[in-house]
């Protein structure tokens, strides 16, 4: 199959901690039916949007990394399904104590690093501590309650100082991937893991090209060699997908589906994702800090023609999403009302207000073009300034210089940045913290859920913020592909179980 001869090159450095891309862990099998039987020599061509800045998923933020990286090439004891269920990994089982302060996982035997390096309990331990004990590894904190790691045979053993409702969650995650002890391999550049996929290739600003790895401990992966294609335009991915240069087209524009199924050869599909298109207002200082002026701009958005315009996705109105604990609906909070608006503004004292939005340049201009129209109908200006990735992460969400700015949180279960005054929301209050804190102690997940659901709904009243919807995983797959996840694909893309067919 020709490469990239219709496929613009164009890449997108991304190396923020919150990112445009979603997740998915494990594997749920695309509807494309096979035209006859795999083929295990098989390349597949993933269109991508993100690029990471470096490999290094301990120490470099984005979800560009998580997404490619956490399940196909680095494993943990435990990791999670598409559907956010956690399920055993490197670890064959796991027990917590009644009490929530002891987690046992008994190790796997026979696992292989990529290098034919040997697993062992140690490189475990290891692994945990030194997450756990360096700041500068990100989700170090994720880790703060565990006291004691250690290796009892194959069982390793964490204590902790008080329960910890999120732990199981956290080493699903980064902080929980297992490295092997005293490695040496560049993980800005290369990579050394225990997953179905090694990583045999990065042509910075083109492509990440993964192998199939024969030695895996477990089943092993249904194609030879995945190519992620990373191709921020998408009238450019849609050309190639046209020429068959690309296999799989994730963050797809909903409204061209009719185009890419035009010829039978892709079919669109649609899955749940905890994307947050998410307006934060800093309401340190201005007429944000005002709660009737934060409250106005959000009754003045119209939700659904948002919803509309990218042609997938659901409304959403406060911090959770539909597929993270403590869900709920918060339309009450601030109902599409332009009138309403206009009297909070009025009774604020602004007629004539402008506010700036910031905004990474390549989210395109669907969004923000509503925003403008929905805010200018009740009196505001919105000058939107649209700046590179590594100018937003510096102004905003490092200096927090910002009035309004628009980012596609892909996070799955991050309502703790709504119980940090130092995260770039500047969203600060008490409450909210302390029902955080009371969710992590909890040991049983429905009342953790709870404590979540009550803080959710408090941030929501108070007008921290606006959610503008939940985003849909879009993905165009080609016939005779399967086994491609579609849920959660910007977070997370474990392709365990992605088969092409030889026709």
């Amino acid at each position: 199959m020709p490469r990239r001869t219709t496929v613009a090159a164009a890449a997108l450095l991304a190396a923020g901690a919150l990112l445009l891309s979603a997740c998915t862990g494990g594997s749920t099998a695309s509807p494309t039916a096979t035209a006859g039987p795999a083929d295990p020599d098989a390349s597949v061509a993933v269109r991508l949007v993100a690029e990471p800045s470096n490999l290094d998923i301990r120490e470099t933020a984005g979800a560009a990394l998580d997404q490619i990286l956490i399940d196909n090439v680095y494993q943990g004891l435990v990791s999670r399904t598409p559907d956010q269920e956690i399920v055993d990994t490197l670890a064959s089982r796991h027990e917590v104590s009644a009490d929530g302060l002891t987690y046992t996982f008994t190790l796997r035997e026979g696992v292989t690093f990529h290098d034919g390096q040997e697993l062992t309990p140690q490189d475990v331990v290891t692994s945990l501590t030194e997450v756990r004990d360096n700041a500068d590894h990100r989700d170090s904190a994720r880790l703060a309650n565990v006291t004691t790691i250690a290796a009892d045979g194959q069982d390793i053993v964490l204590t902790l100082s008080a329960p910890d409702s999120t732990l199981l969650w956290n080493l699903t995650g980064r902080a929980g991937l297992v490295f092997k002890e005293g490695d040496t391999t560049d993980r800005k550049t290369k990579a050394n893991g225990t997953g179905p996929y090694k990583l045999t290739d990065w042509k910075q600003g083109d492509s990440i090209t993964f192998e199939r790895n024969d030695d895996y401990w477990g089943e092993p992966a249904g194609v030879k060699e995945v190519v992620f294609d990373y191709i921020p335009d998408t009238q450019a991915a849609l050309n190639g997908a046209l020429a068959r240069e690309l296999d799989v087209v994730t963050g797809f524009d909903a409204n061209l589906k009719d185009q890419i199924e035009a010829n039978g050869d892709f079919a669109v599909v649609v899955g749940k994702s905890t994307d947050k298109g998410t307006l934060a207002m800093n309401s340190t200082t201005g007429p944000l800090a005002d709660k009737r002026v934060r409250q106005a701009i959000r009754q003045a958005i119209d939700h659904d023609a948002i919803i509309e315009a990218l042609g997938a996705g659901q409304t959403l109105y406060g911090p959770i999403p539909e597929l993270d604990p403590g869900y709920e609906d918060l339309e009450s909070t601030a109902p599409f009302d332009p009138d309403a608006a206009k009297k909070l503004l009025a009774d604020a004292g602004f007629s004539d207000l402008t506010l700036t939005l910031t905004i990474p340049s390549f989210y395109g201009t669907t969004v923000s073009q509503i925003l403008v129209s929905n805010l200018h109908d009740v009196g505001i200006t919105l000058k939107v300034d649209a700046v590179e990735f590594g100018a937003w992460l510096q102004n905003v969400y490092i200096n927090k210089d910002y009035e309004l700015s628009f980012v596609l949180h892909t996070e799955a279960r991050d309502f703790e940045n709504w119980a940090n005054p130092d995260y770039y929301f500047t969203y600060d209050n008490p409450e909210v913290q302390a029902l955080y804190a009371k969710s992590v102690a909890a040991t049983d997940p429905d009342t953790a859920a709870d404590f979540l659901k009550q803080a959710a709904k408090i941030v929501a009243e108070d007008q921290a913020a606006d959610w503008l919807y939940n985003g849909a995983s879009v993905v165009a797959v080609a016939s005779g592909v399967t086994g491609f996840p579609s849920v959660n694909v910007n977070e997370r893309l474990n392709l365990s179980e992605l088969a092409k067919s030889q026709g």
